[in-house]
């Protein structure tokens, strides 16, 4: 267990129970380098690895080879029709695209008073995605396949994104400068609560405190955050492929854990991606406190004095309207393509109807879309009557370009 630590400015007080030893620059696996037991037989654990490798590998041949498979003309792919809040969307193609796409659509078209979407599904063999009239009448069509497939898609009225992005910190300076890149406001609200709360950060590599993540911090703040949309690392898998080879850190407030982050590590390439974080029992007052913002920049103190080169706070949808995208973006990231197999994946976006629930869709929703040469721009809508949402930023340090699209143009 390492020693508490706040960030650069702040105070750190003594929490009770911890002890002196924080873990050496540039090995941040387990505290000490002792490795936890595994809980698992050898065939299992060979099946979680496998399982966890194929989901989150960064390997371009892995990768690559993964996306031409899963996207082969020959495959069955589920197509849904979603009707609600006055408009119709049809998601057809890789499955990923159901929970992380479809389910984003619905998301922002619900309000009071508007009744829970109608869905209608069928299955369609992969050659069909290449003819968008052989797909599913919808307003709004999107398909998600490969990246290749989707560019010789139509352009007319249509968008081509990634399925989805991640959010990284370079680590190339020491913890004051990269805390001086996180947005003003950010940094301004952290320091605010930090005074308040005198959080302190730790290490932990005991299997109980394992369990006790997993079963009070993460799980609770899923359920929380996205209710029966949730999605989880299951926890066999979560102890095997994270725990046992990576970082488990807590977050602490008088004495008592109330937030944490669970971490892979890969020494070769020295990154520390962020997979499971939460706060305490899912609890709101933890939210109101800023402490789970606070994991975020003990994360980037911490990477700083431990040897990495490059923090991975994970991903989310091309939608510049999600809650995740905007927050992330406040840390000093670069967005980023994905470094395992969504990075080769994307989404074909087409308006096959025009309408004021449509119009009112797109401009609420700008995306972070690829321009005809291949490189990334944030798009814009509006119209006479709807003003783009500029106040939804894809600022980053690689200063992606705007576009703003004129609807009656684009639909035209």
């Amino acid at each position: 267990m390492s020693e508490p630590r706040a960030i650069p400015g702040t105070r750190a007080p003594e929490a009770p129970g911890n002890s002196p030893g924080a873990a050496a620059p540039g090995t941040p696996g387990t505290s000490g380098g002792r490795r936890a037991v595994s809980r698992v037989g050898p065939l299992r654990r060979l099946r979680l690895h496998a399982g966890y490798r194929l989901r989150n590998s960064g390997s371009p041949l892995l990768t690559r080879s993964r996306t031409r498979w899963e996207s082969r003309d020959g495959a069955a792919f589920p197509a849904v029709v979603s009707h609600m809040g006055g408009m119709s969307v049809a998601y057809a193609g890789l499955p990923e695209g159901l929970r992380y796409t479809l389910e984003f659509t619905e998301l922002q078209r619900e309000g009071d008073g508007v009744p829970a979407a109608e869905r209608a599904r069928e299955t369609v063999r992969g050659h069909r995605l290449a003819d968008p009239a052989q797909l599913p009448d919808a307003d709004l069509v999107i398909v998600g396949t490969s990246a290749a497939k989707a560019r010789r898609l139509p352009a007319a009225a249509s968008l081509v994104c990634p399925m989805r992005f991640h959010f990284v910190v370079d680590i190339d300076a020491d913890a004051e400068t990269l805390h001086r890149r996180v947005s003003r406001r950010e940094r301004a609200q952290y320091l605010r609560n930090q005074r308040l709360a005198q959080w302190t950060w730790e290490t932990e590599n005991d299997p109980e405190l394992f369990d006790f993540f997993y079963d009070r911090i993460y799980r609770p703040t899923m359920r929380q955050s996205h209710g029966d949309r949730e999605r989880v690392e299951e926890k066999e898998a979560s102890h095997e492929c994270l725990f046992r080879t990576g970082r488990l850190f807590f977050l602490r407030q008088g004495g008592a854990r109330i937030g944490g982050a669970l971490c892979h590590w890969n020494p070769s390439a020295k990154v520390l991606t962020l997979r499971l974080f939460g706060v305490l029992d899912g609890d709101t007052e933890h939210y109101a406190s800023g402490a789970l913002g606070a994991v975020f920049h003990f994360l980037i103190l911490w990477s700083a004095e431990n040897g990495v080169r490059r923090l991975d706070f994970g991903g989310t949808e091309p939608f510049l309207s999600k809650g995740t995208f905007q927050w992330k973006r406040r840390f000093g990231t670069r967005i980023v393509l994905p470094p395992n197999h969504f990075g080769e994946k994307r989404l074909w976006l087409q308006v096959r109807r025009d309408s004021p629930a449509v119009r009112d869709f797109l401009v609420a929703n700008p995306v972070l879309a690829e321009a005809p040469d291949g490189s990334l721009e944030a798009v814009y809508f509006h119209d006479r009557d709807r003003p783009a949402r500029v106040g939804l930023s894809a600022k980053s340090p690689d200063k992606y370009p705007v576009r703003h699209v004129e609807l009656d143009a684009f639909l035209g």
